[in-house]
């Protein structure tokens, strides 16, 4: 055990999967689990889990939107919102930046995510990129 950073925590990967070599639930680092949660927030369109309807970003419906000038700012928006409101517990965010995605171009946005990880107070970041 690192004095230092506390103990080492693991969480299950997402999406679940087992071993080949052990046959268990493959298990990931806490701040892998963590950019995999984002990654389910920032993806799953709000009414597409039906124990938890209100789940979710809605990103993709951001991809056939006009590209105003406002686009940026409101996805800005929707991502904070969203990650505050289901990951709140785990991370706090510092900053989100959106572009059009280069390698795409129209109909693809790139998203930044930095955040601090709560329970380590160590900053991390995520790309992605939703077309």
């Amino acid at each position: 055990m690192n004095q230092e950073l506390g103990p080492l925590r693991f969480d299950y990967g997402f999406p679940l999967r087992l071993g080949a070599l052990h046959r268990q639930a493959e298990r990931v680092s806490y701040p892998t689990h963590v950019a995999q949660m984002i990654r389910q927030v920032l993806l799953t369109s709000p009414g597409e889990r039906v124990a938890l309807p209100e789940f979710g970003c809605g990103l993709r419906q951001l991809l056939f939107a006009a590209k105003t000038a406002g686009l940026a700012t409101t996805t800005e928006l929707m991502v904070r919102r969203s990650l505050e409101k289901f990951l709140a517990g785990h991370i706090r965010v510092t900053a989100v930046r959106v572009a059009d995605a280069p390698l795409y171009g129209d109909g693809a946005l790139a998203i930044t995510v930095e955040y601090t990880l709560i329970e380590t107070q160590t900053a991390a970041s995520l790309s992605l990129e939703v077309r």
